[in-house]
Protein backbone atom coordinates (compact mmCIF):
# COMPACT_ATOMS: atom_id res chain seq x y z
CA UNK A 1 0.00 0.00 0.00
CA UNK A 2 2.99 2.61 0.88
CA UNK A 3 5.00 1.48 -2.50
CA UNK A 4 1.34 2.51 -4.29
CA UNK A 5 0.91 5.64 -2.64
CA UNK A 6 4.72 6.50 -3.80
CA UNK A 7 4.00 6.01 -7.32
CA UNK A 8 0.95 7.91 -7.35
CA UNK A 9 2.84 10.80 -5.36
CA UNK A 10 5.64 10.39 -8.20
CA UNK A 11 3.38 10.69 -10.87
CA UNK A 12 1.51 13.60 -10.26
CA UNK A 13 4.62 15.25 -9.44
CA UNK A 14 5.65 14.43 -12.94
CA UNK A 15 2.83 15.59 -14.68
CA UNK A 16 2.54 18.77 -12.41
CA UNK A 17 6.37 19.47 -13.59
CA UNK A 18 5.23 18.77 -17.03
CA UNK A 19 2.55 20.92 -17.41
CA UNK A 20 4.69 23.55 -15.97
CA UNK A 21 7.40 23.09 -18.27
CA UNK A 22 5.70 22.34 -21.33
CA UNK A 23 3.84 25.35 -21.57
CA UNK A 24 6.66 27.92 -19.95
CA UNK A 25 7.58 30.40 -22.37
CA UNK A 26 9.50 32.38 -19.99
CA UNK A 27 12.79 33.82 -20.56
CA UNK A 28 15.84 34.88 -18.46
CA UNK A 29 18.36 37.73 -20.43
CA UNK A 30 21.58 37.79 -18.82
CA UNK A 31 23.03 40.86 -19.42
CA UNK A 32 26.95 40.92 -19.60
CA UNK A 33 28.27 43.75 -21.36
CA UNK A 34 29.05 43.63 -24.53
CA UNK A 35 27.15 39.60 -24.78
CA UNK A 36 23.28 39.57 -23.87
CA UNK A 37 22.50 35.96 -22.86
CA UNK A 38 18.96 34.38 -23.17
CA UNK A 39 18.26 31.67 -21.26
CA UNK A 40 15.04 29.33 -20.82
CA UNK A 41 13.33 29.91 -17.54
CA UNK A 42 13.27 25.81 -17.26
CA UNK A 43 17.29 25.44 -17.98
CA UNK A 44 18.00 28.27 -15.30
CA UNK A 45 15.43 26.11 -12.79
CA UNK A 46 17.07 22.64 -13.93
CA UNK A 47 20.82 24.75 -13.53
CA UNK A 48 20.04 25.87 -10.16
CA UNK A 49 19.17 22.97 -8.80
CA UNK A 50 22.08 21.20 -10.05
CA UNK A 51 24.48 23.43 -8.51
CA UNK A 52 22.47 23.24 -5.39
CA UNK A 53 22.70 19.68 -5.37
CA UNK A 54 26.42 19.49 -6.43
CA UNK A 55 27.33 22.01 -3.72
CA UNK A 56 25.54 19.79 -0.72
CA UNK A 57 27.41 16.95 -1.53
CA UNK A 58 30.79 18.86 -2.06
CA UNK A 59 30.12 19.92 1.40
CA UNK A 60 29.23 16.35 2.70
CA UNK A 61 32.38 15.26 0.76
CA UNK A 62 34.16 17.57 2.73
CA UNK A 63 32.43 16.85 6.06
CA UNK A 64 33.18 13.25 5.70
CA UNK A 65 36.74 13.99 4.67
CA UNK A 66 37.88 16.35 7.83
CA UNK A 67 35.46 13.31 9.78
CA UNK A 68 37.91 10.73 9.44
CA UNK A 69 40.36 11.40 12.27
CA UNK A 70 37.44 11.39 14.23
CA UNK A 71 35.80 8.43 13.28
CA UNK A 72 39.07 6.73 13.34
CA UNK A 73 39.97 7.72 16.85
CA UNK A 74 36.37 6.65 17.92
CA UNK A 75 36.80 3.31 16.02
CA UNK A 76 39.95 2.70 18.00
CA UNK A 77 38.02 3.64 21.53
CA UNK A 78 35.76 1.44 20.56
CA UNK A 79 38.31 -1.81 20.18
CA UNK A 80 39.39 -0.70 23.50
CA UNK A 81 36.40 -0.66 25.00
CA UNK A 82 35.43 -4.23 23.05
CA UNK A 83 38.72 -5.75 24.45
CA UNK A 84 37.75 -4.49 27.76
CA UNK A 85 34.48 -5.97 28.10
CA UNK A 86 35.81 -9.25 26.67
CA UNK A 87 38.63 -9.30 29.35
CA UNK A 88 35.60 -8.66 32.24
CA UNK A 89 33.72 -11.42 30.73
CA UNK A 90 36.69 -13.77 30.10
CA UNK A 91 38.07 -12.97 34.05
CA UNK A 92 34.04 -13.60 34.72
CA UNK A 93 34.07 -17.43 32.79
CA UNK A 94 37.67 -18.63 33.96
CA UNK A 95 36.87 -17.66 37.78
CA UNK A 96 33.73 -19.82 37.26
CA UNK A 97 35.37 -22.65 36.02
CA UNK A 98 38.28 -23.38 38.38
CA UNK A 99 41.03 -21.33 35.85
CA UNK A 100 41.66 -18.87 38.71
CA UNK A 101 45.01 -18.18 37.42
CA UNK A 102 44.07 -16.77 34.17
CA UNK A 103 41.11 -15.22 35.60
CA UNK A 104 43.53 -13.20 37.66
CA UNK A 105 44.80 -12.34 34.41
CA UNK A 106 42.41 -11.31 32.03
CA UNK A 107 40.80 -9.04 35.09
CA UNK A 108 44.54 -7.45 35.25
CA UNK A 109 43.97 -6.99 31.35
CA UNK A 110 40.59 -5.42 31.66
CA UNK A 111 42.52 -2.72 34.06
CA UNK A 112 45.11 -1.98 31.59
CA UNK A 113 42.29 -1.32 28.56
CA UNK A 114 40.60 0.93 31.55
CA UNK A 115 43.61 2.58 32.21
CA UNK A 116 44.61 3.04 28.17
CA UNK A 117 41.14 4.31 27.72
CA UNK A 118 41.23 6.78 30.51
CA UNK A 119 44.59 8.17 29.49
CA UNK A 120 43.18 9.46 25.98
CA UNK A 121 40.17 11.03 27.50
CA UNK A 122 37.62 8.67 26.36
CA UNK A 123 34.81 8.83 28.56
CA UNK A 124 33.73 5.22 29.48
CA UNK A 125 29.80 4.80 31.00
CA UNK A 126 30.61 3.18 34.26
CA UNK A 127 34.07 3.20 34.70
CA UNK A 128 34.28 3.08 38.20
CA UNK A 129 31.73 0.34 38.33
CA UNK A 130 34.59 -1.28 35.70
CA UNK A 131 37.16 -0.57 37.82
CA UNK A 132 35.54 -2.25 41.13
CA UNK A 133 34.05 -5.36 39.58
CA UNK A 134 37.83 -6.00 37.77
CA UNK A 135 39.52 -5.37 41.05
CA UNK A 136 36.66 -7.73 42.99
CA UNK A 137 37.26 -10.55 40.42
CA UNK A 138 41.28 -10.12 40.33
CA UNK A 139 41.25 -10.64 44.41
CA UNK A 140 38.69 -13.36 44.24
CA UNK A 141 41.15 -14.94 42.17
CA UNK A 142 44.14 -14.39 44.53
CA UNK A 143 42.00 -15.39 47.41
CA UNK A 144 41.54 -18.64 45.43
CA UNK A 145 45.49 -19.07 44.61
CA UNK A 146 46.08 -17.92 48.87
CA UNK A 147 47.60 -15.09 47.60
CA UNK A 148 46.43 -13.11 50.62
CA UNK A 149 48.60 -9.84 49.36
CA UNK A 150 47.81 -9.71 46.20
CA UNK A 151 43.61 -9.89 47.29
CA UNK A 152 44.22 -6.80 49.98
CA UNK A 153 45.49 -4.79 47.65
CA UNK A 154 43.09 -5.57 45.34
CA UNK A 155 40.41 -5.47 47.85
CA UNK A 156 41.57 -2.61 48.97
CA UNK A 157 41.60 -0.53 45.71
CA UNK A 158 38.11 -2.27 44.73
CA UNK A 159 37.04 -0.11 47.74
CA UNK A 160 38.72 2.83 47.26
CA UNK A 161 36.76 3.08 43.65
CA UNK A 162 33.39 2.52 44.98
CA UNK A 163 33.48 4.77 47.67
CA UNK A 164 34.43 7.87 45.08
CA UNK A 165 36.03 8.88 42.35
CA UNK A 166 35.28 10.69 38.91
CA UNK A 167 32.27 9.07 38.54
CA UNK A 168 28.86 8.29 40.90
CA UNK A 169 29.84 5.70 43.31
CA UNK A 170 26.59 2.85 43.24
CA UNK A 171 26.07 1.30 46.99
CA UNK A 172 25.62 -1.66 45.73
CA UNK A 173 29.05 -2.11 44.20
CA UNK A 174 30.56 -1.28 47.10
CA UNK A 175 28.03 -2.96 49.39
CA UNK A 176 29.17 -6.20 47.05
CA UNK A 177 32.85 -5.59 48.03
CA UNK A 178 32.43 -5.47 51.61
CA UNK A 179 30.32 -8.77 51.61
CA UNK A 180 32.74 -10.65 49.74
CA UNK A 181 35.21 -9.33 51.97
CA UNK A 182 33.54 -10.63 54.94
CA UNK A 183 33.31 -14.00 52.77
CA UNK A 184 37.30 -14.53 52.44
CA UNK A 185 37.30 -13.67 55.99
CA UNK A 186 35.75 -16.34 56.93
CA UNK A 187 37.40 -18.80 54.65
CA UNK A 188 40.70 -17.45 56.52
CA UNK A 189 38.67 -18.55 59.96
CA UNK A 190 39.28 -14.25 60.96
CA UNK A 191 35.62 -14.43 62.86
CA UNK A 192 36.32 -10.92 63.85
CA UNK A 193 37.30 -9.83 60.82
CA UNK A 194 34.40 -10.81 59.02
CA UNK A 195 32.13 -8.99 61.83
CA UNK A 196 33.65 -6.37 61.42
CA UNK A 197 33.54 -6.06 57.44
CA UNK A 198 29.71 -6.62 58.14
CA UNK A 199 29.80 -3.64 60.57
CA UNK A 200 30.78 -1.50 58.11
CA UNK A 201 27.70 -2.18 56.14
CA UNK A 202 24.28 0.64 56.23
CA UNK A 203 21.54 -0.75 58.27
CA UNK A 204 19.36 -1.81 55.61
CA UNK A 205 22.32 -3.99 53.96
CA UNK A 206 22.65 -5.75 57.43
CA UNK A 207 19.41 -7.16 57.33
CA UNK A 208 19.72 -8.80 53.95
CA UNK A 209 20.14 -12.57 53.63
CA UNK A 210 23.18 -13.12 52.83
CA UNK A 211 24.34 -10.56 54.98
CA UNK A 212 22.64 -12.49 57.75
CA UNK A 213 24.32 -15.91 56.64
CA UNK A 214 27.30 -14.68 56.88
CA UNK A 215 26.70 -12.91 60.06
CA UNK A 216 25.54 -16.41 61.67
CA UNK A 217 28.74 -18.17 60.35
CA UNK A 218 31.49 -15.18 62.12
CA UNK A 219 29.30 -15.46 65.37
CA UNK A 220 29.71 -19.23 65.58
CA UNK A 221 33.22 -19.03 64.40
CA UNK A 222 33.85 -16.22 67.08
CA UNK A 223 31.69 -18.25 69.98
CA UNK A 224 28.79 -15.63 70.07
CA UNK A 225 26.68 -17.62 70.77
CA UNK A 226 23.57 -15.34 71.84
CA UNK A 227 24.64 -13.28 68.99
CA UNK A 228 24.33 -16.47 66.40
CA UNK A 229 21.08 -17.41 67.91
CA UNK A 230 19.44 -13.96 67.36
CA UNK A 231 20.67 -13.72 63.89
CA UNK A 232 19.15 -17.36 62.98
CA UNK A 233 16.09 -15.86 64.57
CA UNK A 234 15.75 -13.40 61.94
CA UNK A 235 17.30 -15.60 59.18
CA UNK A 236 14.23 -17.79 60.02
CA UNK A 237 11.66 -15.05 59.99
CA UNK A 238 13.33 -14.20 56.52
CA UNK A 239 12.53 -17.61 55.30
CA UNK A 240 15.79 -18.12 54.74
CA UNK A 241 16.11 -21.89 55.93
CA UNK A 242 13.40 -24.55 55.31
CA UNK A 243 10.97 -24.92 58.38
CA UNK A 244 13.03 -28.41 59.79
CA UNK A 245 16.05 -26.56 58.70
CA UNK A 246 15.49 -23.21 61.06
CA UNK A 247 15.01 -25.62 63.59
CA UNK A 248 17.89 -27.39 63.62
CA UNK A 249 19.96 -24.37 63.78
CA UNK A 250 18.30 -22.87 66.48
CA UNK A 251 17.95 -25.36 68.69
CA UNK A 252 21.73 -26.55 68.60
CA UNK A 253 22.58 -22.49 69.01
CA UNK A 254 19.94 -22.61 72.35
CA UNK A 255 21.52 -25.76 73.34
CA UNK A 256 25.31 -24.07 73.14
CA UNK A 257 24.11 -20.96 75.20
CA UNK A 258 23.00 -23.25 77.76
CA UNK A 259 26.35 -25.13 77.56
CA UNK A 260 27.99 -22.30 77.99
CA UNK A 261 26.78 -21.42 81.45
CA UNK A 262 28.91 -22.65 84.36
CA UNK A 263 27.07 -21.84 87.31
CA UNK A 264 23.07 -22.09 88.01
CA UNK A 265 22.80 -18.11 88.45
CA UNK A 266 24.09 -18.36 84.47
CA UNK A 267 21.95 -21.24 83.12
CA UNK A 268 18.81 -19.42 84.92
CA UNK A 269 19.98 -16.17 82.87
CA UNK A 270 20.34 -18.08 79.62
CA UNK A 271 17.29 -19.95 79.77
CA UNK A 272 15.64 -16.35 80.44
CA UNK A 273 17.23 -15.18 77.03
CA UNK A 274 15.53 -17.72 74.77
CA UNK A 275 11.97 -17.59 73.51
CA UNK A 276 9.05 -19.44 74.57
CA UNK A 277 9.30 -21.23 71.33
CA UNK A 278 12.87 -22.16 71.95
CA UNK A 279 11.90 -23.17 75.34
CA UNK A 280 9.37 -25.70 74.78
CA UNK A 281 11.68 -27.83 72.21
CA UNK A 282 12.27 -30.84 73.91
CA UNK A 283 15.74 -31.28 73.62
CA UNK A 284 16.51 -27.65 74.79
CA UNK A 285 14.23 -28.23 77.89
CA UNK A 286 15.87 -31.55 78.31
CA UNK A 287 19.56 -30.46 77.97
CA UNK A 288 18.98 -27.36 80.57
CA UNK A 289 17.63 -29.37 82.69
CA UNK A 290 20.51 -31.81 82.62
CA UNK A 291 22.85 -29.02 82.61
CA UNK A 292 20.89 -27.74 85.76
CA UNK A 293 21.67 -30.88 87.67
CA UNK A 294 25.05 -31.00 86.41
CA UNK A 295 25.87 -27.70 88.02
CA UNK A 296 24.29 -29.02 91.17
CA UNK A 297 21.41 -26.40 90.97
CA UNK A 298 17.47 -26.55 92.06
CA UNK A 299 15.94 -29.61 90.71
CA UNK A 300 12.92 -28.21 90.80
CA UNK A 301 13.65 -25.56 88.50
CA UNK A 302 14.67 -28.20 86.05
CA UNK A 303 11.21 -30.11 86.67
CA UNK A 304 9.28 -26.80 85.85
CA UNK A 305 11.77 -26.68 82.80
CA UNK A 306 10.52 -29.90 81.62
CA UNK A 307 6.62 -30.00 82.25
CA UNK A 308 6.18 -28.92 78.66
CA UNK A 309 7.76 -31.80 77.22
CA UNK A 310 6.45 -33.94 79.70
CA UNK A 311 2.51 -32.61 79.06
CA UNK A 312 3.51 -32.76 75.49
CA UNK A 313 4.41 -36.57 75.80
CA UNK A 314 1.73 -37.97 77.83
CA UNK A 315 -0.67 -36.22 75.44
CA UNK A 316 1.33 -37.52 72.07
CA UNK A 317 3.12 -40.15 73.26
CA UNK A 318 4.46 -40.48 69.08
CA UNK A 319 5.31 -36.81 69.25
CA UNK A 320 8.54 -38.09 71.06
CA UNK A 321 10.98 -39.98 69.86
CA UNK A 322 12.17 -43.07 71.67
CA UNK A 323 15.93 -41.02 72.54
CA UNK A 324 14.27 -38.08 73.50
CA UNK A 325 11.81 -40.08 75.69
CA UNK A 326 15.17 -41.95 77.22
CA UNK A 327 16.62 -38.62 78.13
CA UNK A 328 13.96 -37.04 79.88
CA UNK A 329 13.51 -39.61 81.79
CA UNK A 330 16.82 -39.86 82.62
CA UNK A 331 16.44 -35.71 83.80
CA UNK A 332 13.54 -36.53 85.45
CA UNK A 333 15.71 -39.74 87.48
CA UNK A 334 18.76 -37.30 88.60
CA UNK A 335 16.39 -35.38 90.38
CA UNK A 336 13.88 -38.12 92.28
CA UNK A 337 15.72 -37.62 95.57
CA UNK A 338 13.56 -33.53 95.68
CA UNK A 339 10.68 -34.58 93.69
CA UNK A 340 7.08 -33.33 94.91
CA UNK A 341 3.70 -35.28 95.78
CA UNK A 342 3.01 -33.44 92.53
CA UNK A 343 5.47 -34.63 90.43
CA UNK A 344 4.83 -38.16 91.82
CA UNK A 345 0.85 -37.63 91.20
CA UNK A 346 1.91 -37.34 87.13
CA UNK A 347 4.70 -39.79 87.28
CA UNK A 348 2.00 -42.18 88.95
CA UNK A 349 -1.49 -41.46 86.79
CA UNK A 350 0.97 -41.24 83.06
CA UNK A 351 2.27 -44.87 84.09
CA UNK A 352 -1.30 -46.16 84.91
CA UNK A 353 -2.80 -44.53 81.30
CA UNK A 354 0.50 -46.09 79.77
CA UNK A 355 1.29 -48.94 81.44
CA UNK A 356 3.31 -50.81 78.59
CA UNK A 357 5.44 -47.70 78.52
CA UNK A 358 8.60 -49.47 80.29
CA UNK A 359 10.45 -45.91 80.38
CA UNK A 360 7.60 -44.92 82.54
CA UNK A 361 7.61 -47.82 84.43
CA UNK A 362 11.16 -47.40 85.40
CA UNK A 363 10.88 -43.73 85.88
CA UNK A 364 7.90 -44.91 88.32
CA UNK A 365 9.29 -47.74 90.03
CA UNK A 366 12.81 -45.45 90.50
CA UNK A 367 10.68 -43.07 92.27
CA UNK A 368 8.75 -45.44 94.62
CA UNK A 369 11.80 -46.69 95.88
CA UNK A 370 13.09 -43.35 96.47
CA UNK A 371 9.59 -43.62 98.78
CA UNK A 372 10.42 -46.51 100.26
CA UNK A 373 7.58 -48.58 98.51
CA UNK A 374 9.79 -51.34 97.84
CA UNK A 375 6.70 -53.92 96.78
CA UNK A 376 5.77 -51.46 94.47
CA UNK A 377 9.33 -50.66 93.48
CA UNK A 378 10.14 -54.44 92.79
CA UNK A 379 6.85 -54.81 90.60
CA UNK A 380 7.54 -51.96 88.12
CA UNK A 381 11.27 -52.18 87.63
CA UNK A 382 11.07 -55.78 87.22
CA UNK A 383 8.45 -55.07 84.23
CA UNK A 384 10.39 -52.09 83.09
CA UNK A 385 14.46 -54.04 83.29
CA UNK A 386 12.30 -57.35 80.34
CA UNK A 387 10.93 -54.05 78.16
CA UNK A 388 13.74 -51.28 78.18
CA UNK A 389 15.77 -50.76 74.64
CA UNK A 390 17.95 -48.35 76.21
CA UNK A 391 20.96 -50.24 77.84
CA UNK A 392 22.14 -47.78 80.46
CA UNK A 393 18.08 -47.49 82.07
CA UNK A 394 17.94 -51.55 81.74
CA UNK A 395 21.33 -51.79 83.81
CA UNK A 396 20.33 -49.71 86.40
CA UNK A 397 16.69 -50.84 86.47
CA UNK A 398 18.09 -54.52 87.60
CA UNK A 399 20.79 -52.62 89.77
CA UNK A 400 17.91 -51.20 91.72
CA UNK A 401 16.27 -54.49 91.54
CA UNK A 402 19.58 -55.94 92.89
CA UNK A 403 19.67 -53.53 96.27
CA UNK A 404 16.02 -54.23 96.85
CA UNK A 405 16.45 -58.03 96.85
CA UNK A 406 19.98 -57.36 99.31
CA UNK A 407 17.36 -55.28 101.64
CA UNK A 408 15.10 -58.11 101.91
CA UNK A 409 17.70 -60.58 102.44
CA UNK A 410 17.04 -62.56 99.38
CA UNK A 411 20.90 -63.15 97.99
CA UNK A 412 19.60 -65.63 95.32
CA UNK A 413 17.73 -62.96 94.01
CA UNK A 414 20.28 -60.41 94.30
CA UNK A 415 22.59 -62.19 92.71
CA UNK A 416 19.96 -62.88 89.57
CA UNK A 417 19.46 -59.61 89.19
CA UNK A 418 23.88 -58.49 89.52
CA UNK A 419 23.87 -61.17 86.62
CA UNK A 420 21.86 -59.66 84.87
CA UNK A 421 22.91 -55.89 85.10
CA UNK A 422 26.12 -57.68 84.22
CA UNK A 423 25.36 -59.13 81.73
CA UNK A 424 23.70 -56.08 79.89
CA UNK A 425 25.63 -55.22 76.50
CA UNK A 426 27.36 -51.64 77.03
CA UNK A 427 26.04 -49.08 74.70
Amino acid sequence: MRIALWLLALFGIAAAVALFAGNNQGTITVFWPPWRVDLSLNLVLLLLTGAFVLLHLALRGLSALFSLPRQARQWRMQQKERVLHASLLDALAQLLAGRFSRARKAAQTALVQERTLAALDAQLPQAQQVRVLAHLLAAESAQALQDHPARDAHLQQALNESAGGTGVPTPETREGVQLRAARWALEDRDAPAALARLTELPQGAQRRTLALRLHLQAARQDKRTLEALETARMLAKHGAFSEAGAQGIVRGLATDLLSGAHDPTQLRGAWAQLEVGEREMPEVAIHAAQRMVALQGDAGVARNWLLPVWNRMVAQPDSVGDSLRVKLTRALEAGLDSVDAEWLARIELAQRNNPRDANLQYLAGMACMKRQLWGKAQQLLTQAGSGLQDVGLCRRAWQALAVLAEGRNDPDQAAVAWKRAAQTENP
